[in-house]
């Protein structure tokens, strides 16, 4: 392998290195300067300028974070990185760390700006060339740039921040006090886009089709004969990374698909119709519906739930593995947020959000060697990839669908009349959001069979039985989300159909909480 990414499929490509200091939104910095075609990798704040400099980044990008510059303890880069001749963007804390690294000083503000502020450009050149002379932009930030380093000037000022904006043309440094990655800054995309064109010339390389053509290169010059394993779920991820398999390898890829029972209606026809039948791939069906109940029978922990299905599944796949002889690699569809999410972005002060289990989860006896074509991608370009492969939509657009399947919107114990009634009510729920042509608009929509029942009246006869919580939330990527506003008439019409045509249900709620604080899923 070399050096770290561009490093394993991009030589020779411009790409650019984005130090990590800690800010929720570092993904959403390398997620846009992708979409503007180049390259981007989030590496630890303190990594050596000679590593960086021997990794031959086109330009630099010091991320946000939420300590202090003033702090002690806060993260501090490698002072040498701003004499080394590559252009550099500091956002909001990279920003005060630069000025501060290099002269400036910073301090606490008396009023701090968190939302919308307007920001009055000075100079429509540089990084605000094609701006007008106020633009919308987003704050999160309690100190500010009191001082300019030397040989800097004010490009830009809020109300609050008379530096909200900072650069020195000659040695190619910048700083802005917004975070132009969000959406909430409208111009934020073309701001990033002028960095890297109009300062740094980076040539626009990065696309789903350069990546799909080096990684099927790749991934025959690493594998040659061999076969690989790989488990597909029929969500986004397995089915592109089963895709850019096959394109690969062809026959020595094997795909296990394994029925736990916890699946949503139609799925397994689905897998073997679309994998086996249309692309012919070398598909082996397991059926472990009655292994997965037996294991889950009495359990209510949601917790217990997902170590009890984690642990099942490894053993049925390890089993199944053994049955096939001889199988060098395993291939995962690790994306690149479970890496970050699960690894505090490579050592970087990213708090541990949660851990994946594509991520550190597979038992060390296991002797496969691990490829994961797809860890340096994003949700959503995994779903260009997709496309790029030819697979359909209703696969590449298919909302997030929990690992542990319907065990985890089953509040309480998982039996097999539950699943029914809770698969059943999802498909209508499915079938209605699409037929409103919400679907796609939506990050999720799905149905939770809750551990109560209530009282109901129903053909002038007294019921007294399941309810069920029907759960509509849009977002951009997941951190956070909101509750849907669709129209009334729609949730009437999912009402009626789930109490009418769902034998055990005489009553549904609708969600309206957001995350935070609440999560998207139940458990």
């Amino acid at each position: 392998m070399k050096q770290r990414m561009r490093l394993e499929y991009n030589d020779g490509k411009d790409w650019v290195a984005i130090l990590d200091f800690g800010s929720q939104y570092t993904h959403l910095i390398a997620r846009r300067i992708r979409e503007c075609g180049v390259y981007s990798e989030i590496v630890p704040y303190n990594i050596k300028s000679s590593q960086l400099l021997n990794m031959s980044p086109k330009a630099i990008i010091l991320s946000g974070g939420p300590a202090s510059v003033s702090q002690r303890e806060s993260p501090v880069c490698n002072r040498d990185i701003f004499d080394m001749g590559i252009p550099v963007l500091g956002i909001c804390y990279g920003a005060q760390l630069m000025a501060r690294c290099l002269g400036g000083r910073v301090a606490k503000s008396s009023l701090r700006e968190y939302g919308k502020a307007t920001l009055k450009i000075i100079s429509r050149k540089g990084i605000f060339n094609g701006l007008r002379e106020r633009e919308i932009v987003w704050m999160s930030h309690g100190d500010k740039i009191i001082r300019l380093p030397q040989g800097f000037r004010i490009i830009g000022s809020t109300n609050n921040a008379r530096i909200a904006a900072m650069e020195d043309v000659k040695k190619r440094l910048y700083g802005v006090q917004f975070h132009p990655e969000v959406i909430h800054t409208p111009k934020g995309k073309r701001i990033l886009r002028n960095f890297l064109i109009d300062i740094a010339h980076c040539r626009l390389s990065w696309s789903m089709r350069s990546f799909i053509e080096d990684s099927i290169r790749e991934l025959r010059e690493k594998i040659g004969k061999e076969r690989v394993l790989c488990a597909l779920s029929g969500g986004v991820d397995s089915s592109v990374l089963t895709m850019l398999l096959h394109k690969a390898i062809g026959r020595n890829l094997i795909a296990i698909f394994i029925d736990n029972g916890l699946l949503r209606k139609g799925e397994v026809n689905l897998v073997r119709k679309r994998f086996s039948g249309y692309y012919n791939i070398n598909l082996k069906l397991v059926d472990a519906k009655n292994a997965f109940l037996k294991a889950l029978k009495g359990v209510r922990a949601p917790e217990r739930k997902r170590k009890i299905i984690g642990r099942l599944f490894i053993d049925i796949f390890e089993r199944e593995a053994e049955r096939l002889g001889r199988i060098k690699f395993l291939a995962q569809g690790t994306l690149y947020p479970d890496i970050i999410e699960s690894r505090s972005a490579f050592g970087g002060p990213s708090a541990t959000i949660k851990t994946h289990h594509n991520v550190g989860g597979l038992p060390p006896h296991l002797k496969f060697v691990l490829i994961e074509p797809l860890k340096y991608l994003f949700k959503d370009e995994v779903r260009l990839v997709g496309k790029e492969l030819g697979l359909p939509d209703e696969i590449i657009y298919r909302q997030p669908f929990p690992g542990p399947g319907l065990a985890v919107r089953i509040i309480g114990v998982v039996t097999e009349e539950r699943l029914g009634i809770l698969r059943q009510a999802d498909w209508i729920l499915i079938n209605e959001i699409k037929q409103a042509g919400l679907y796609r608009k939506l990050w999720q929509c799905f149905c939770v069979l809750l551990p109560i029942k209530t009282v109901g009246v129903m053909g002038d006869k007294r019921t007294y039985e399941n309810v069920i919580a029907v759960r509509l939330v849009t977002s951009q990527d997941a951190m956070t989300a909101h509750w849907a506003k669709v129209p009334h008439s729609l949730l009437e019409t999912i009402s009626n159909r789930i109490i009418n045509e769902v034998e055990g249900i005489n009553r549904v709620v609708y969600d309206i909480s957001s995350k935070p604080p609440s999560t998207i899923e139940w458990e």
